[in-house]
């Protein structure tokens, strides 16, 4: 099979990468926001594109590069347009063919094109000279595993963690596209006993043969109690592949790696909460008893978490019904600030317990 075959992917998920794979850092202009963000004071560079371009699939992840580096370079926009959505503004600017990347002045809308390379490197080289600003682009160490036939048991076969390995090829159109997007879904769950990885079954030919790849990229999920390895047959934008991590692995992060509301949360003491909250006297302090009891069987993470259901309890007893609300507002206070991964984990986990009892 050619190259140019086994690299051809399912053609109705081509919307979902190119528009994944651009990250937040990149402006979205629409003809109702264009002239509030460019044409003001700061010079612009925009991207026309459409969804269904080959050239502007492959400049994606360089464009998504480009964005968080010059995110901070207040005199500097980095930008992008849909054609197939703002024909208008795309048809102002002559816009023929995609993607055409134009250089907007700051305090004008008289672009001028961009006519060099379009790697991260070239662009943000143009953007200086431009601009004026002196910005380098931005190479953030990796959170996916890279595989080898060297470490791929010792990673992928670990029954203590769950495994997403990508099986793509360097030469892959696709896999290149979704690679920012693999790299979002390796940072949300850097913290989780979660392992998100990839091998290039091009070069390791005889693991991808082992597995049966065919085509690129090729996902499979190896939980920890299924080494043998299920495909990953769901979407391939981000919040999809978080959705199915979120499902398999217990876990509770959303797409930046925050934890959710529902982190911490233990279905089967929710009854013995609310028997403690509605509870008064003698009788709360014996439904305490029982929690805590219930607590002492958990397991895992569980086991973790009811230890701050037992915490948050005893300060109940102690220090009145108000106790869980007045605690919320205070871990709301700090949460506002910059603070750790870990210190942000720790208090989001109490909050969230904590807000079943103020319920």
């Amino acid at each position: 099979m050619a190259k140019s075959q086994i690299c051809f992917f399912i053609g109705t998920l081509a919307l979902l990468l190119v528009s994944s794979a651009f990250a937040d850092d990149v402006v979205v202009l629409t003809e109702e926001n264009f002239e509030k963000e460019v044409g003001q004071d700061r010079g612009a560079l925009v991207e026309f594109y459409a969804p269904w371009c080959g050239h502007c699939k492959k400049l994606a992840p360089e464009f998504e590069k480009l964005g968080a580096s010059f995110k901070k370079a207040k005199s500097v926009l980095i930008g992008k347009m849909d054609c197939d959505e703002q024909k208008t503004l795309c048809s102002k600017y002559d816009v023929s063919g995609y993607p055409t990347i134009k250089w907007f002045p700051k305090g004008s809308l008289e672009p001028k094109k961009y006519e060099g390379a379009r790697s991260a490197e070239a662009l943000a080289e143009y953007v200086n000279t431009e601009g004026g600003t002196n910005v380098k682009i931005a190479t953030a160490p990796s959170n996916v595993v890279i595989l080898s036939t060297d470490n791929f048991d010792e990673v992928v076969m670990d029954k203590s963690k769950d495994v997403l390995v990508e099986f793509y090829a360097p030469w892959c159109g696709h896999c290149k596209s979704l690679a920012p997007i693999y790299e979002k879904v390796a940072t949300a769950f850097k913290s989780e006993d979660v392992v998100i990885a990839s091998l290039d079954a091009d070069k390791y030919k005889d693991v991808g043969e082992k597995y049966g790849i065919s085509g690129f990229p090729t996902l499979k999920f190896f939980p920890k109690n299924n080494k043998d390895g299920e495909d990953y047959d769901g979407g391939r934008d981000l919040d999809e592949f978080v959705s199915f991590i979120n499902e398999k692995c217990g876990t509770s992060r959303d797409s930046k790696g925050q934890l959710t509301t529902q982190a911490g949360i233990i279905a089967s003491l929710e009854n013995l909460v609310k028997d403690f909250v509605s509870a008064t006297g003698d009788e709360k302090k014996a439904i305490f008893d029982k929690l805590e009891e219930q607590v002492g069987k958990l397991e895992g993470s569980a086991a973790r978490y009811g230890k701050i259901y037992t915490k948050a309890a005893k300060s109940c007893l102690e220090k009145g019904t108000d106790y869980a609300t007045k605690e919320i507002q205070r871990l709301e206070r700090i949460l506002s600030k910059a603070i750790s991964s870990t210190k942000s984990d720790e208090f989001t986990l109490k909050k969230n317990i904590l807000s079943i009892f103020a319920a």
